[in-house]
This record gives structure tokens, C-alpha cells and sequence, in this order.
């Protein structure tokens, strides 16, 4: 990785003193490695496209919610983090290996150096989310990335969920995560951002050093996934 890469990184902090709002930070790692060419893309667009609909209805979480994207691979910065307001999902396209590992690690330095620069502009947040959907299993060494993940969980940096698709390696997938992957259900891709989005606005309208009780995703008439 370039050793300038975060250097050059535009987060926007001019929008800062425009918008003090206390900031609700989403980062999505999304494979989007050659298996998932055809229907899972497509149906993984449209997801996104549902997401900034559902983040937009809300006048709060328009303000709070910020929203990043990073796609693997090979590792690629989507959308850096920014509010629903400037968010435009992109349109994403299928090809190449599954660097899982270095995608976590990349994304959770994002993660890091956006809180930094909350605290120095002197925005409070809430506890980022770190979302990673994956079709396969890592074709690179994950075993650094699943120690980081584990220490942020404990030192509640971040949460970290993960969603497997198809024929996704679940059994790596839990040596990664502290909570339980879920198994998405056929391509619900569109019910997941549907689910994802009101999560955020539900943490976004609380204080952020409040517990918000979600929305169990495996359950009810909306429920896109299995444990």
C-alpha cells in the first residue's frame, strides 16, 4: 500500500463547521471480487441505491449518518466518509481475487483516522460500524485482520458485522468476527440496506453513549438473514 495513501484521502472537513452535528459513521467493505459478477452486483447496486433512500427520509440521519465504501479487489475507496446528504452510491462493478484481509485492515485504518479527525474538529460520535459483505473466502492472509477486529471489539472502537453471500467461507467468517456472521437469504440484498439504514437511524437519534436495541435480522416478515 502507498505509504501517502491516507495523506491523500479527501474526508472533507470543511463540512464540520457547517454541520456540528454529532457524526454516525458506517464503513462498508464490499466484495466485489469476479464470483460475484451477474445477479449478486446487480442486486448489491440496488441495494446501495435502497440505502440512500432509506438514510434520506430521515432529516436527522441526513445530518448524522456518514457513510464510507471501500470494495475488494483489489482494495478500493468507493466513498469516503460523508453524510447521507453528499452520499451517491456508486455503481459497482465485478473482478478479481478476495483480499479480505488487507480490505479489513485498510478499512479499519479508515476507521481510525476519521475518528481522529472528529476529535479534532471537536465532533462527538457514536461508536462506528464496520459492514463487510462477502461472497467467498480470502485468498490473502486474514489472520491480522481478524486480531484487529477482535482487539477493537474489545476496546469498543467499532462493531464489526459481517454478511456472507452464497458460497461464502462462514467458518473463516467467525474466526474474523466477535459476533455471529449471518448467512444473507438468496440475494435479499435490497431487505439488508433496508434493515442496515433504519439501524442507523435509530442510532443516530439516540445520545451516542446510548444502547440501542436493533432489529434482530433473522427474525420476522423483513428478516434477510441466518445465523
Amino acid at each position: 500500500m502507498n505509504d501517502d495513501f491516507f495523506d491523500q484521502m479527501p474526508f472533507g472537513e470543511d463540512n464540520f463547521a457547517d454541520n456540528p452535528e454529532p457524526r454516525c459513521p458506517c464503513l462498508l467493505i464490499l466484495d466485489t471480487s469476479g464470483s460475484m459478477q451477474g445477479s449478486p452486483i446487480n442486486e448489491l447496486n440496488s441495494g446501495l441505491s435502497t440505502y440512500k433512500e432509506e438514510l434520506s427520509s430521515d432529516s436527522i440521519a441526513m445530518k448524522r449518518v456518514e457513510t464510507a465504501i471501500l470494495t475488494f479487489g483489489p482494495p478500493s475507496v468507493e466513498n469516503t466518509f460523508t453524510t447521507a446528504e453528499n452520499f451517491s452510491p456508486p455503481t459497482l462493478r465485478a473482478s478479481g481475487a478476495t483480499p479480505m484481509g488487507e480490505a479489513i485492515i485498510q478499512g479499519l485504518e479508515m476507521v481510525k483516522q476519521r475518528k481522529d479527525e472528529y476529535r479534532q474538529n471537536g465532533i462527538s460520535f457514536y461508536r462506528p460500524w464496520v459492514f463487510l459483505i462477502t461472497d467467498g473466502e480470502p485468498t490473502d492472509d486474514w489472520h491480522n485482520a481478524a486480531a484487529m477486529v477482535q482487539e477493537g471489539e474489545r476496546s469498543k472502537a467499532f462493531s464489526f458485522f459481517a454478511v456472507g453471500v452464497g458460497g461464502a467461507n462462514m467458518d473463516i467468517l467467525q474466526q474474523i468476527c466477535v459476533r455471529e456472521p449471518l448467512s444473507l437469504q438468496g440475494l435479499q440484498f435490497k431487505e439488508l440496506f433496508v434493515w442496515l439504514s433504519n439501524s442507523m437511524k435509530s442510532v443516530s437519534q439516540s445520545s451516542p453513549s446510548d444502547t440501542v436495541k436493533l432489529v434482530d435480522p433473522t427474525q420476522g416478515p423483513n428478516g434477510w438473514a441466518e445465523v
